[in-house]
């Protein structure tokens, strides 16, 4: 980051002074410490609150209501057993109601505080208060390529590549898988190569979904041999499983609701997702997608704790919005803003690690719309105190694409986010007159080159990797770069230099047991 700043910054810091310029650069070059970036995952958020108290207590009482009134239909066998045995209430017509009480009960004994771990611990992921952490997902079928302006189907290839990417980005804190193995035929194969791709590209948490629970157990065998043994994986489960256990509106999924089961009991922390679309799969109404998305995650909470008491599982209340003249998605738009953000509170509401969706564009390219788009929706769930921002990058076409030059930009733009997401440090340092008396007081008049401006270059100010700072005529000198012509470079550098991460001895025993499409 700091590299990349240092080429845009240079012409200006030599018109500050040329006395010392050397040091002062090889200084700011070497690597912070974690705790001295000016940002860094899970830095508190929660400045920013749409929803008032009295806004969350009805929204809350409504999705209570929802469950005990209307319940959700279509359970498995497996499920209709596990959430009436807890004490839910299985009605002639099939719906499952959940009285008051029994969802209170489990909210008490819900897991809360949870860390989600990565293979290096220096990327663990601690989920408390407003705690806030970006990063990929989705199930994008097409790869944008903003140099052809085209489409094409996505593979394994590319989502290794992009978690490769995401190895290298300090503002992209996980990886979810965020697009589908077009070039895997094969279902299972699909499945382990969707898995094997993100733990090969990074380190990071990794989120994976399943196509079958048939194919459950075939993938924790991998998963035990990259951790090095089922009571390794056990103690610091580097997976989450992304399960869309619901079908909006208020109808489980049975088959995910089947893999949810397996992967509790394998030991693997779940992400409950309820992935409505206001206007079509949820209501219009932004506070009323709000309450279905909350009453049908509550269920849930109820379903996972009735089957492990304070399993760690993320409040995954994802409701979409959509353009009302068409039906279509608009996950760039700022109802879809909104939608997360008080989703966040809601989160904060019940005292539960929570996620949900931001970053979508829906414009086609990494363009001017995809900037606003991105960058409106990532600030509010970042403001707002989302623990985990999910598709904060590279998703375009309302998530039907995905750009890995796009994931390098976006990690610019979160990095900016970030910043607004630490806020203004008002100490007696920084609002000491000290270095005002000094400068104005028989000083230069000026603070450039002033000792207290170099020394937070770095701790207090964030500089884009790609974003141009140049003036006009720095602009010209340099042969007029463009935006993306240095995403593209910085992409490329990158990969050509990210290898597998996973041990060479491992990596080579998982492609001899299993079909893997990515080099």
């Amino acid at each position: 980051m700091m590299g990349e700043g240092e080429e845009i910054c240079a012409p200006r810091a030599r018109r500050m002074s040329g006395g010392g310029r050397a040091a002062r650069v090889a200084t700011r070059s070497a690597p912070l410490a974690e705790n001295l970036r000016p940002v860094r995952a899970g830095m508190p958020g929660g400045q920013y609150r749409p929803l008032t108290e009295v806004g969350m207590a009805k929204i809350h009482a409504s999705a209570l209501e929802a469950l005990e009134v209307i319940g959700l239909s279509q359970a498995p066998a497996s499920g209709v057993e596990i959430l009436t045995g807890a004490g839910a209430i299985l009605g002639d017509d099939g719906r499952i109601r959940f009285p008051r009480a029994l969802v209170e009960d489990m909210l008490a004994v819900a897991a809360r505080d949870i860390t989600l771990f990565a293979r290096d611990p220096k990327f663990d992921l601690h989920l408390t208060g407003s705690n806030v952490h970006f990063g990929t997902a989705g199930a994008a079928v097409h790869i944008v390529d903003p140099v052809t302006n085209s489409y094409r189907d996505s593979t394994a290839q590319d989502l290794y590549d992009a978690a490769r990417l995401t190895q290298n980005l300090d503002n992209v804190h996980f990886f979810q898988r965020a697009m589908v193995c077009r070039d895997v035929i094969d279902n299972f194969d699909m499945d382990i190569n969707t898995l094997y791709a993100c733990l090969a590209g990074t380190k990071k948490h990794v989120g994976t979904s399943f196509c079958d629970p048939a194919h459950v157990k075939g993938c924790f065998d991998l998963l035990h041999m990259v951790a090095g043994g089922e009571q390794e994986w056990r103690a610091r489960p580097f997976v989450s499983n992304s399960n869309c256990f619901v079908v909006p509106p208020m109808k489980f999924a049975e088959e995910s609701c089947i893999t949810m089961e397996a992967c509790i009991r394998a030991g693997m922390p779940m992400l409950l997702l309820s992935a409505g679309q206001a206007g079509a799969t949820a209501p219009a109404p932004i506070a009323l997608a709000i309450v279905q998305a909350m009453a049908e995650c509550l269920a849930g909470v109820v379903y996972v704790n009735a089957i492990s008491p304070g399993h760690p599982a993320i409040f995954g209340t994802w409701p979409f919005v959509s353009d009302l003249r068409t039906g279509a998605m608009s996950g760039g738009s700022a109802e879809q803003a909104l939608l997360t953000a008080g989703c966040a509170q809601m989160h904060r509401f019940y005292n539960l690690p929570g996620g949900a969706a931001a970053g979508i564009s829906d414009s086609k390219l990494p363009d001017m719309q995809a900037g606003w788009e991105q960058a409106i929706t990532n600030t509010l769930a970042g403001l707002s105190g989302l623990n985990m921002v999910y598709e904060a990058v590279g998703m375009h076409a309302s998530l039907l694409g995905f750009c890995l030059e796009s994931l390098v930009l976006g990690d610019d733009i979160l990095g900016q986010v970030l910043r607004t997401v630490r806020g203004i440090d008002v100490t007696e340092d920084s609002t000491s007159i000290e270095a005002m008396k000094e400068v104005c007081l028989g000083g230069p008049g000026h603070y450039l080159g002033h000792a207290q401006t170099l020394s937070l270059m770095q701790t207090e100010y964030i500089y884009p990797a790609v974003g141009n700072r140049m003036s006009p005529k720095e602009w010209g000198e340099a042969g007029r770069p463009l935006l993306l012509d240095r995403a593209i470079a910085r992409k490329n550098a990158i990969l050509d230099k990210a290898g597998c991460q996973v041990d060479a001895q491992i990596d080579a025993a998982i492609r001899a047991a299993f079909n893997i499409h990515f080099r």
